[in-house]
């Protein structure tokens, strides 16, 4: 089987952080090359020692045939869905970086900090809508592959819908310029 499509480095490296060793370590200092895959195409390999109990870990990712475009700021990727994160996972993801954002954040340091996670918060929440088809409102249930996202998605179904989605994204959007 070919390895599984990561549309950037950023995403690479979350699906390493939410993947964790069997000992249950997510940490493992990352060693990056690209390598060639045996169909010709090029590949980003990563592998190290996992920082709880020293066994080796490699992910090995196919990299796009164009290179993602950093225009308009951070993303994880360009229109297409996600092979290698389901919807649920995208919106955990989400939730995870918005939780970082605190109330009143003031100024300096800690502002930059909650700007930065807030902009990943919105980035994995449009990783969300990728998974909707044109012609449709709501996020189709054959598109959760992970147990995590399948829970998610029977807990909550309604955030899987685009107009709650759009919801969310504008009050973040909201935030962010607050904290410009």
């Amino acid at each position: 089987m070919s390895p599984l499509l990561s549309r950037t480095n950023a995403e690479a490296h979350l699906y390493m952080d939410l993947h964790p060793c069997t000992c249950g370590e997510t940490r493992f200092p990352r060693q990056s090359a690209v390598v060639a895959l045996a169909d010709g195409e090029l590949a980003s390999r990563y592998t190290g020692a996992c920082a709880g109990c020293g066994q080796e870990r490699e992910f090995v990712f196919r990299l796009p045939p164009e290179p993602t475009s950093t225009a308009g700021g951070f993303r994880y990727g360009e229109d297409e869905p996600s092979q290698l994160l389901d919807p649920g996972e995208w919106l955990l993801v989400s939730d995870a970086y918005a939780g970082q954002v605190p109330a009143d954040p003031g100024s300096g340091e800690a502002a930059q900090r909650a700007r930065a996670v807030l902009t990943r918060a919105m980035a994995a929440l449009d990783e969300v809508g990728k998974f909707i088809p044109p012609d449709a409102a709501v996020v189709p249930a054959n598109a959760f592959t992970s147990d995590r996202g399948r829970q998610l998605h029977q807990r909550e179904p309604g955030r899987f819908r685009r107009d709650r989605l759009t919801a969310v994204h504008d009050a973040y959007a909201e935030m962010l310029t607050r904290l410009a």
